[in-house]
């Protein structure tokens, strides 16, 4: 972890909760401390996003969990940056792998998205990671590089961009990569942030991991040097979620 990079912790609550456990949640976050040199974006589903935004102390943001590439349009189901940014929000979580591999989202749809979501002022949390064939066959650092390279041709300001590196085989499935093997993609990745963009962007550019990630192996994890926070799901919505906002202490 670097002394440079604010540690990031996002919460994706993904398609859970209703008002009631969603307001208990949330009153767990309002009395965990949390270190003024951490980061912490949740991500309820968007019907609760107001709700959590009036709700939530003013240390913890708020992030919609997709967006669209449009402002507005005849496009069901989608919310736009614009819509994000008029109830009081700056954040977005783009490319999830379960918008890829669920909802068939391309490398380029998700350039395109990222795109738009930075011009409307937005700060974006996205996502790239490789599945478990992809891994088997060693293909990691392909898949996850052409991914970056997809959003990355669309970033002029990195400050704005937190790259969440996600395998696909630990997100939900209890198995979660060890330390070592998401210290090495995370140090590949910034290796290519160097190469393709700049030394800068690299140094300065917050890499996350997600997968699995619970208050028993967050702290080892926290400790590698590449590895500037998390993105949680499924511990996102307990109260050990606390524990991995303060990993790093």
């Amino acid at each position: 972890m670097s002394l440079t990079r604010k540690f990031f912790v996002g919460g994706n609550w993904k398609m859970n909760g209703n008002r009631d456990s969603i307001d208990k949640i949330v009153s767990g976050l309002n009395k965990t401390e949390i270190n003024p040199e951490t980061d912490v974006v949740v991500a309820p589903p968007s019907i609760y996003l107001e709700h959590v935004k009036r709700s939530v102390q003013d240390k913890i943001k708020v992030a919609a969990q997709n967006c669209y590439k449009e402002s507005k349009g005849a496009f069901t189901g989608e919310i736009s940056p614009a819509m994000i940014k008029d109830i009081g929000l700056n954040w977005v979580i783009i490319g999830h792998s379960e918008r890829r591999h669920v909802f068939g989202e391309s490398n380029e749809l998700i350039g395109e998205k990222v795109a738009h979501a930075l011009s409307e002022g937005l700060s974006v949390i996205a996502c790239i990671g490789e599945q478990l064939s992809e891994r088997e066959a060693g293909n990691t650092n392909q898949v996850v590089f052409e991914q970056t390279e997809a959003i990355s041709k669309h970033i002029k300001d990195w400050s704005k961009v937190v790259l969440a590196y996600e395998p696909v085989w630990a997100i939900g499935t209890g198995k979660v990569a060890t330390p070592d093997q998401a210290q090495e993609v995370h140090s590949d990745l910034r290796k290519w942030l160097s190469d393709n963009l700049s030394v800068d962007v690299a140094l300065s550019t917050r890499i996350i991991y997600g997968g699995s990630v619970n208050a028993a192996n967050c702290k080892d994890l926290a400790k590698q040097p590449d590895i500037d926070g998390f993105l949680v799901g499924g511990a996102s919505l307990k109260p050990e979620f606390s524990e991995i906002i303060n990993a790093r202490q």
